[in-house]
């Protein structure tokens, strides 16, 4: 056998891989999108929120960061949440330039439901799988991610 009939079969194996990735990332931010709907929020708008979330107290120029966007895009996301009262910022003792970028508690019950939304997501994600599986699975998308990054 030759090696480019054994590689064959790998790269068809890949590309399936891949294309499965692509689809399910899709069908996971339509089904989610689907589910908060009626929250009238947005994904830009949570994922915003979810960020200030588990770093309170971060400056504009992280949360593009964290989020992979501009710093002109976050501030208006930023500001949209501000003035839906979601988001506030404050001035930061270490900085004065910078803005320190909290949650209200308004925000509150918006992100407890949709941590539920999320949960039940995940639920429904890995049904039937087992904590080894769950751990082989992350090991796999650690190494994924690492040879993209």
């Amino acid at each position: 056998m030759s090696d480019e009939a054994i590689a064959e079969p790998a790269s068809d194996l890949k590309r399936s891989i891949v294309l499965r990735m692509t689809v399910l990332a899709r069908l996971l931010r339509s089904r989610f999108d689907r589910q908060v709907s009626s929250l009238n929020v947005t994904r830009s708008q949570w994922s915003m929120i979810a960020v200030v979330a588990r770093k309170p107290g971060a400056t504009q120029r992280m949360i593009a960061e964290m989020l992979e966007m501009s710093e002109a895009s976050a501030g208006r996301l930023i500001d949209r949440l501000c003035a839906d009262g979601l988001l506030e910022r404050q001035e930061r003792y270490d900085d004065r330039r910078a803005r320190a970028v909290y949650l209200t508690k308004a925000a509150e019950p918006l992100l407890e439901k949709l941590a539920d939304i999320a949960r039940e997501g995940e639920q429904t994600l890995f049904r039937g799988f087992s904590n080894e599986e769950l751990e082989a699975f992350k090991g796999c998308l650690d190494k994924i991610y690492k040879n993209v990054g």
